[in-house]
């Protein structure tokens, strides 16, 4: 390199930094902001997160256990307004993607809707019966109950 060449701001390197007399100057922070990633695609990472988000598969029962839940279901009817407070698990589909999850709701049966045929609790929750995957409950942990 050149000596000459090094000595070409030999003039201005020591003076102080020129500021605006007009404009004050940015803080840190809106100095950063200007420096922010562009989102181009928006929604793009909603849809990643919503892609990524699992769901799990409705599970298949056979015909013993359908008809065990048969039984829990016709005794609680039986039982009328006098039926115990139980715990239903089933399967609640997802609304935007295939698949869904288990949930479990415990409470008193309002009624069993046959033409809906769904289950319908004391604080509105209602559950298709396709979906049900069990009843449990102290009323069936007794053996005199016949189930």
């Amino acid at each position: 390199m050149n000596y000459k060449q090094d000595n070409r701001y030999e003039k201005i390197i020591h003076l102080p930094h020129p500021s605006s007399k007009k404009h004050p100057h940015m803080p840190v922070e809106d100095r950063a902001a200007q420096f922010a990633p562009f989102a181009a695609l928006t929604g793009h990472d909603v849809a990643i997160k919503e892609t990524s988000r699992l769901t799990e598969y409705k599970l298949e029962l056979d015909e013993y256990e359908k008809d065990e839940l048969d039984k829990r279901l016709n005794y609680i009817v039986s039982c009328g307004e006098d039926a115990p407070d139980i715990n239903i698990t089933y399967f609640l589909h997802d609304e935007k993607k295939t698949g869904g999850k288990y949930v479990s709701v415990a409470g008193g049966i309002k009624k069993i809707d046959s033409y809906k045929k769904q289950i319908i609790m004391h604080d509105g929750t209602q559950i298709p019966v396709v979906d049900v995957i069990s009843i449990e409950g102290e009323c069936f942990d007794k053996e005199d109950s016949g189930l």
